[in-house]
C-alpha cells in the first residue's frame, strides 16, 4: 500500500470518528434474503468439539482472574495504603460494567458487519444477544470447526472487562471514581469496541473473502491483544495520567509502592490468567494454542530477568519491582505474537522489550514529568508497540515463527511476505490504533471533566481516596 492510500485512510479514520460521537449513527444493514439464503447455502456443516470449547470456557474464566483477583491486587500494592481499595474497587466495577455493555451492544459493535462503516465498527445486528444462543456457533481459525457462540461472547467479555481497568493505574490516587466509570463506558464504545472490530473482524476461514475490519485488511496479524489491548490501555493511560494532572506532593512527598507482597501476588495471578488470554485466542486446544503457551511462559522468564540485569547495571540492585515490571512487559510484548512467533523469537522479544519499557518508565517519564502512576504507557503502551511491529519479524517461518497462513488455499499453508511487507503492515496497525485512541480519548476525558470533573478535591486527596470516596478502609490499625 503506497503512501497517498495510507493518508487517504487516516482521513478516512478522522471521519469515522466524528461519525462515531454523533448522536445517531446507522451501523446496520440488513442484508437480501435471497443473498442470505445463498451464504447459509455456501456455509459449510460446522463441527464443534468438547475439548475446543472446555478449553474456551476455562481460558475466559484464567482472564477474568487475571482482572478480578489479579490486576486489582497488581495495582492495589503499588499505591499507597490509603488508596488501596479505591483501586480495587475501580477495577472490579469497570469489570462489571463492561460484561453489561459487551452483551447489550459491545459484542455486535466488535463482531458483525457494520455496512458502510465496516471498516471501522460493526452494526446493531446482535444488540442484546439477538440472535445469539445455545444452537449457534462461531467458526475458529480451522474451516468448519466452531465453538459454541456463547463460549466465544463470554471469552471475548472478559478482554473487554480487563483492558479500561489497565487504564486506571495511570491516574489511581487522584480521580474521581465517578469520572473512573463514566470515562470507562464512553471509551469501551468508542474506542475499544471499534478497534476490536478493525483488528480482529473477518469472515472465518469459511468465508474468508468477506469483508473485514480495516487493520485485519491491511495484513496485520495480532494474536491476543497488543493493538487492541495494550496500546489501546497505554496511549489512553498516557492522556489520562497528563489531563488528571500529578498527584498532590508528586516528587516531593514519599510515594513508594505499600505492598509489594500484594503486588508480586498480583503479577503471579496475570501471568496465570494470561496463558488462557494467549492461547486461548487460538480458540481450539491444538498446536497453536501449545505454542501460545510456551510462548507465554518464555518471553515472561526472558523479561524478568533482562529488567534485573538493566536494574543491576543501572542502579547497582536489582528490585521486585523491576521483576514484576519485567514480567508485565514480558507478558504484553508476546500478546500480538503468542501464536505466530517461535519459542526461541519469544526469548529475543522478552529480552529486548525490558530495557526499552525501564528507559521509558525512568528516563522519559522523568523527562516529561508526567505522573503514571503504574506505568501503564511504559509497559503498556510501549511493549504493545514493539510486540506488534516485532510480530512481524518473528512469524518468519526462517526465524521459527509459524507464517502467515493463507485461507484461500485448500491447505490454509503458511507462507511469508517479507519483513518490509509484514513489518510496514504491522507499523500500519500500530499508527491507526494509536490515532483512533488518542484523538477519542482525549475527546472523551474533556467530556468526563464537563460532566462530573475529572480528579477529587486536594482534601479527599491528602485523605485517601479509600475513605474520601468510599467510606472504607483496607486497613485497620
Amino acid at each position: 500500500m503506497s503512501f497517498a492510500k495510507l493518508n487517504s485512510n487516516l482521513v478516512r479514520i478522522g471521519a469515522a470518528s466524528a461519525a462515531l460521537l454523533a448522536p445517531v449513527v446507522a451501523f446496520a444493514q440488513e442484508a437480501a434474503p435471497a443473498a442470505a439464503e445463498a451464504v447459509a447455502a455456501a456455509a459449510p456443516a460446522m463441527t464443534v468439539d468438547k475439548g475446543d470449547t472446555t478449553w474456551m470456557l476455562v481460558s475466559a474464566l484464567l482472564v477474568l482472574l487475571m482482572t478480578i483477583p489479579g490486576l486489582g491486587l497488581f495495582y492495589g500494592g503499588l499505591v499507597r495504603a490509603k488508596n488501596m481499595l479505591s483501586v480495587l474497587m475501580q477495577v472490579t466495577t469497570i469489570a462489571a460494567m463492561a460484561m453489561i455493555l459487551w452483551v447489550i451492544y459491545g459484542y455486535s459493535l466488535a463482531f458483525t458487519n457494520g455496512g458502510s462503516l465496516n471498516s471501522f465498527v460493526g452494526g446493531f445486528s446482535k444488540m442484546f444477544l439477538a440472535g445469539v444462543d445455545v444452537s449457534t456457533m462461531a467458526e475458529s481459525f480451522s474451516k468448519g470447526v466452531a465453538i459454541p457462540e456463547l463460549a466465544f461472547v463470554c471469552f471475548q467479555m472478559t478482554f473487554a472487562a480487563i483492558t479500561p481497568g489497565l487504564i486506571v493505574g495511570a491516574f489511581a490516587e487522584r480521580v474521581k471514581f465517578s469520572a473512573v466509570i463514566l470515562f470507562s463506558a464512553l471509551w469501551l464504545t468508542f474506542v475499544y469496541f471499534p478497534i476490536a472490530h478493525m483488528v480482529w473482524f473477518w469472515g472465518g476461514p469459511s468465508a474468508y473473502a468477506d469483508p473485514t475490519g480495516m487493520i485485519f485488511g491491511f495484513g496485520a496479524i495480532d494474536f491476543a491483544g497488543g493493538t487492541v489491548v495494550h496500546i489501546n490501555a497505554g496511549v489512553a493511560g498516557l492522556i489520562g495520567a497528563i489531563m488528571v494532572g500529578k498527584r498532590t506532593g508528586y516528587g516531593k512527598d514519599m510515594m513508594a509502592p505499600h505492598s509489594m507482597t500484594m503486588t508480586l501476588i498480583g503479577a503471579g495471578l496475570l501471568w496465570v490468567g494470561w496463558f488462557g488470554f494467549n492461547a486461548g485466542s487460538n480458540l481450539e486446544a491444538n498446536g497453536y494454542a501449545a505454542l501460545a503457551m510456551i510462548n507465554t511462559f518464555l518471553a515472561t522468564a526472558a523479561a524478568i530477568l533482562s529488567w534485573a540485569l538493566v536494574e543491576t547495571f543501572s542502579r547497582g540492585k536489582a528490585s521486585m519491582l523491576g521483576a514484576v515490571s519485567g514480567a508485565i512487559a514480558g507478558l504484553v510484548v508476546i500478546t500480538p505474537a503468542a501464536g505466530f512467533a517461535g519459542p526461541m523469537g519469544a526469548i529475543v522479544m522478552g529480552l529486548v522489550v525490558s530495557p526499552v519499557c525501564y528507559f521509558f518508565c525512568s528516563t522519559v517519564k522523568n523527562k516529561f514529568g508526567y505522573d503514571d502512576t503504574a506505568d501503564v504507557f511504559g509497559i503498556h503502551g510501549v511493549g504493545g508497540i514493539m510486540g506488534a511491529i516485532l510480530v512481524g519479524v518473528f512469524v518468519n517461518p526462517a526465524l521459527g515463527g509459524a507464517g502467515i497462513v493463507d485461507y484461500s488455499t485448500a491447505d490454509f499453508a503458511a507462507g511469508y511476505a517479507g519483513t518490509a511487507t509484514q513489518v510496514f503492515a504491522q507499523l500500519k496497525g500500530v499508527v491507526v490504533t494509536v490515532l483512533w485512541c488518542g484523538i477519542v480519548s482525549i475527546i472523551l476525558f474533556k467530556i468526563v471533566d464537563m460532566i462530573v470533573g475529572l480528579r477529587v478535591p486536594v482534601e479527599a486527596e491528602r485523605e485517601g481516596l479509600d475513605l474520601a470516596s468510599h467510606g472504607e478502609a483496607a486497613y485497620h490499625n
